[in-house]
């Protein structure tokens, strides 16, 4: 079977998601573009009452239907509270070490639709005036945004309709390189929903019916931990695309569509990781089978939310992930390819 998948199609959105804010919890503008996208492709996307996405991909077994999950939301920030300077106190949305965004460039998003930007630093910023700035413990207390407004008071904050609770999100600073690799905020995991959608061009382009019944999901709260709690209940299996750890003892590198083998949650489906590792080296591509230590999926969630399903994760290698992170537009093809020959080739039931 042909598994040739448009890079150029998934690089595209990919760029387009990157460049669209959607902290955990403020997807309604992002998840706005991906239903445009989805039925450009032919296809209808639902809303749940969460916000989460569901796609359904008729297959041609009746009688069984896999999940396939990536989630857009992201790392980002709200704001704790006013100071009386005019900076913002923040309180952070997502794990991820203070030092990371340290410097960077960000948007306030107001609850009327105004946007503001500003500068995420130290409440001692400067090196020329406070003694102890180097080695100050970054932590939220002393964290601030820096609005480029003139402001000097909280009443002048307030003045711009800026208050508690508005979305704080980081600039992604994409770039696209020549070579392949692109080096950008928040590709853990919009890198998944590219390869996600890539499988959906794929399906429409060849014209391929997929073995089994597909719902894909496309979950807006997983980096606060619970973005596929809830799958509907004809789901028997589900397999998330997350973005692939990096680092330490993992033998996974940025080309490379990573299979999961065990995270924090504990193991992955035992027959499904096995199909996922034949199916890649079948089509021959470029694949490594890790342990994530500190790390838990939309399929984690699932598990513990009660779904009596069975799990798999794959997903195109990031490294430094949750700080400025960086994937090739290989790992994110053979991602891709990997989903086209799971859903064409699934993983075999369990005998009752």
């Amino acid at each position: 079977m042909n598994l040739n998948m448009n890079e150029s199609y998934m690089l595209q959105l990919l760029r387009t998601l990157l460049e669209t804010p959607s902290p955990s919890g403020f997807c309604a503008d992002i998840m706005r573009l991906l239903k445009q996208e989805a039925a450009g492709l032919g296809y209808t996307m639902q809303l749940t009452p969460k916000g989460n996405g569901i796609l359904t991909v008729e297959g041609r077994e009746p009688g069984r239907t896999i999940g396939l999950s990536a989630h857009v939301d992201t790392l980002g920030a709200m704001v704790r509270s006013i100071k009386s300077n005019g900076a913002l106190r923040f309180t952070l949305i997502g794990g991820y070490m203070l030092g990371s965004v340290e410097n960077e460039y960000c948007l306030v998003h107001t609850r009327d639709g105004r946007t503001y930007t500003g500068t995420i630093m130290t409440n001692k910023p400067s090196v020329h005036v406070f003694a102890d700035a180097r080695e100050l413990k970054r932590e939220e207390a002393v964290m601030e945004v820096r609005l480029d407004e003139p402001v000097a008071s909280e009443q002048d904050v307030k003045a711009l309709g800026i208050g508690t609770g508005d979305f704080i999100s980081f600039d992604p600073r994409a770039q696209f390189l020549q070579n392949g690799y692109i080096k950008s905020r928040h590709l853990d995991d919009k890198a998944g929903v590219a390869a996600l959608f890539g499988l959906l061009e794929w399906l429409k382009r060849e014209n391929v019916q997929p073995a089994c019944t597909l719902q894909l999901l496309i979950s807006t709260y997983e980096e606060v931990g619970h973005g596929a709690a809830w799958i509907p209940s004809d789901i028997t299996e589900l397999l998330a695309v997350d973005m692939g750890a990096m680092g330490d003892d993992l033998r996974c590198t940025e080309l490379d569509v990573s299979i999961c083998a065990k995270d924090s949650s504990g193991p992955y489906d035992y027959a499904m990781t096995s199909q996922l590792i034949q199916l890649a080296k079948r089509e021959g591509l470029s694949y490594a089978v890790d342990i994530y230590p500190q790390y838990g999926s939309d399929a984690s969630a699932a598990l513990r939310g009660g779904s009596n399903i069975r799990a798999a994760l794959i997903g195109p290698g990031v490294h430094a992930s949750h700080a400025m992170e960086r994937t090739h537009r290989q790992g994110i093809a053979h991602t891709a390819a990997l989903l086209a020959a799971y859903v064409t080739d699934p993983a075999p039931l369990y005998e009752a």
